[in-house]
């Protein structure tokens, strides 16, 4: 018989979620839970040892026989410690499980081996896990059994941020503290906060298992760096959107199980642009558990993928040629009573909140253009943006038509008198409805698109965390209220004030309105011309993070000290180098022990075969060309493979860290690609039966 589930009964069922609290706690403790989660504040040890021990008991009577503080470090992505409920049998021999409130708020794992880019010596072993109590506990299933994971931070012994939850939930309070102080002007004395929510949507890739294991180039460097076209890619657009094949549409199926237990509202799934690509966007939620989540996402996707015999490839450019994968972050801001503060309404032109918010929003984005470029840095990333499949590393903003011509209006009358309307759309089909058209259409070229109600970052990589985009975001925009709440609160005349403001700050940074295509030329040069800057590497955003501009916006909201800022240049840099490190080392290891010594037999064969002919009276043209275009290729994939071997000594004597990873992206990169050239197009030569690697037609098409 069919298996038959109901998403309603099994949604949330490994979460520790409030209304399994309301149900476990006393009405007292639950009351000061839900006190500290809304307004901020501390936990008394008491309570907390009320909670760990109903959380404890609702773990075990769930299977669950360890716990662990789930903490997401500089790596992007999460870190576990696994420490079992058992204590000590009784003066029977029976076995005592124990869960304390101080084991529940604190954890103490090692510090020192996580990235800190300086913040801690290696011998500086200590650091500190603490209770994100705003981000509900839960259980993982996995081969080690169930473990109850407690979301927390992490942060050294002297204090600093280690992890990207901690300066996340201090962008989120930032963020509402300065969006109260506009949103109670406008006369909403009834919010309490406003928060961040934010619905990233995940893009990947699936491969066969056992092709996986046979390239070294996917297992240590998650992309391929070898590789020639398949006959077919996706010219013929036929992926998208299609038919979602039986072996992927039963992993799906697995997943969302998986995601839905786990309280992710994992909602859309379809294939992809590229061949073997695949999407899964959630709904909305609250930031931080909006950041948690995308974590859980991207490990029950590989997860899941290994029950199939499939690997689940995450990183933005697993196969050239084809399109790679990106993450777009929807965020919105909204106030605890239900206000969306970027919902337009049906008359944007006359909603003055809104237009404020709009134009807050255009100065956070035009000043720290630079930092949010660098939000969305990471290696792979470097391989898509700019590439004419996703957004250029160019900051914009795209309103769509309707709010340009608002906001043009504002600027050259300082009123909007009216409000272009989006009209019909006739299907001229009797049985079709005519409906009312949106006012504007999407931009999928916009690095920082309007969507109706919300804001769609398209610039971030799939593999990567979202915390950090979200992070300056919030500080960014909470900026720019905070200097026109400063304002406003002191103006003899709101309306008047307000006006004026709106009208100042969409003048002067109207330059970061574009609506047009992101991935023509011409945009490149008119970017330049408008004074916006393009930064193209990971490694060239790194310096944007310690600019006095920056130091001075995340320092004024406590957000990260400059030391912190610090910290994470580094890192950026060493992350940089060792990646391109290790694609570099396994080139070398494929070239020498794989490639060259195929097409060397290969072209054995070929000698042979030349003297065979002679021998036998014909003509031996065709096969001698052929063996001599081989034998050129292969010399130049040695000379390259040579060259990268000396470029990696260099590499490692290097000392200085930012040179080290500039050293890698202007020198060691190039001489990959030189490698790389003449062994696709070998591929394209050598006998399928003597090629050492599986081939992007399989790779690809075989899922």
């Amino acid at each position: 018989m069919k298996e038959v589930f109901n998403v309603e009964e099994i949604f949330g069922e490994n979460v520790f979620t409030l209304g399994k609290m309301k149900e476990r706690l006393p009405k007292s403790v639950f009351k000061e839970v839900k006190r500290v989660m809304d307004q901020g504040g501390e936990l008394s040890l008491a309570a907390a040892d009320v909670v760990a021990k109903a959380m404890k008991d609702w773990a075990v009577s769930k299977g669950a026989t360890h716990y662990t503080h789930w903490f997401q470090p500089l790596t992007g992505i999460t870190a576990e410690k696994h420490d079992s409920f058992v204590a000590h049998p009784d003066e029977e021999g029976k076995m005592i499980t124990e869960f304390s409130g101080k084991e529940l708020i604190k954890g103490e794992p090692d510090a020192s081996s996580f990235p800190s880019g300086g913040l801690r010596a290696t011998f500086e072993a200590r650091g500190y896990t603490a209770w994100d109590i705003t981000s509900p506990a839960f259980i993982k299933e996995s081969t080690c059994g169930m473990i109850l994971c407690i979301p927390t931070a992490f942060c050294s012994y002297t204090g600093e941020a280690l992890d990207k939850k901690t300066p996340l939930l201090r962008s989120m309070e930032t963020l509402s503290e300065q969006a109260l102080r506009i949103v109670k002007l406008f006369g909403n004395t009834g919010a309490t906060k406003v928060v961040a929510s934010v619905g990233p949507e995940q893009e990947y890739f699936l491969v066969d298992k056992d092709l996986y294991f046979k390239r070294e180039d996917l297992m240590f460097a998650g992309r391929t760096l070898f590789g020639a076209p398949a006959p077919k890619g996706q010219e013929m657009e036929d992926h998208y959107f299609g038919v979602i094949r039986e072996r992927v549409g039963a992993y799906m199926k697995d997943l969302n199980e998986e995601l839905w237990k786990l309280g992710v509202t994992a909602k859309t799934q379809h294939n992809e642009v590229a061949p073997a690509q695949h999407e899964l966007a959630p709904s909305y939620e609250t930031a931080n558990i909006a950041v948690d989540h995308n974590q859980l996402v991207m490990e029950a996707m590989k997860r899941v993928a290994d029950r199939h015999d499939l690997r689940c490839l995450l990183h933005e450019k697993p196969y050239a040629g084809v399109n790679g994968s990106g993450k777009h972050n929807n965020w919105s801001i909204t106030t605890d009573n239900g206000v969306n503060l970027l919902d337009p309404g049906d008359t944007p032109n006359r909603n003055v909140q809104f237009l404020l918010v709009l134009a807050c929003i255009m100065k956070a984005v035009d000043t720290h253009a630079d930092l949010l470029r660098q939000s969305a840095s990471d290696v792979g990333n470097d391989h898509r943006l700019g590439a004419n499949e996703a957004p250029p590393a160019i900051i914009s903003m795209f309103l769509g038509e309707q709010l340009e011509d608002v906001v043009k209006q504002l600027i050259e009358t300082g009123d909007a008198s009216h409000l272009k309307e989006g009209g019909k759309l006739e299907t001229g089909v009797s049985t079709l409805p005519d409906f009312e058209k949106d006012a504007t259409d999407l931009n999928r070229t916009s690095p920082f698109a309007f969507t109706g109600n919300k804001f769609e970052f398209r610039l971030v990589g799939s593999a990567d965390s979202i915390a950090s985009p979200n992070t300056t975001l919030n500080a960014i925009v909470a900026e720019a209220f905070c200097e026109a709440a400063d304002v406003l609160e002191k103006a003899s005349d709101f309306d008047q004030a307000v006006h004026d403001l709106i009208k100042e700050y969409m003048t002067k940074h109207q330059r970061i309105i574009f609506n047009g295509n992101g991935y023509s030329d011409e945009w490149v040069v008119e970017a330049e011309r408008r004074g916006l800057p393009n930064i193209k590497s990971m490694i060239e955003a790194a310096e944007t993070l310690t600019t006095d501009k920056a130091v001075s916006l995340f320092e004024k909201f406590g957000i990260f000290t400059k030391v912190e800022l610090e910290s994470r240049e580094e890192i950026i840099y060493e992350t940089y180098a060792k990646t391109i490190n290790i694609e570099a080392l396994t080139m070398i290891d494929m070239a020498g022990k794989k490639i060259i010594p195929a097409v060397v037999k290969y072209s054995k064969n070929l000698a042979d075969t030349v003297l065979a002919v002679k021998e036998a009276g014909a003509d031996a043209s065709v096969q001698a060309d052929l063996l001599k275009t081989v034998t050129e290729k292969l010399a130049a994939m040695q000379k390259a493979l040579a060259a990268l071997k000396d470029a990696e000594t260099k590499a490692g004597a290097m000392e200085d860290v930012k040179a080290q990873a500039f050293f890698y992206k202007d020198t060691v990169k190039a001489i990959m690609d030189e490698l790389r050239a003449p062994a696709d197009e070998l591929e394209m030569i050598v006998d399928k039966e003597l090629w050492p690697i599986p081939t992007y037609g399989e790779l690809m098409f075989e899922v």
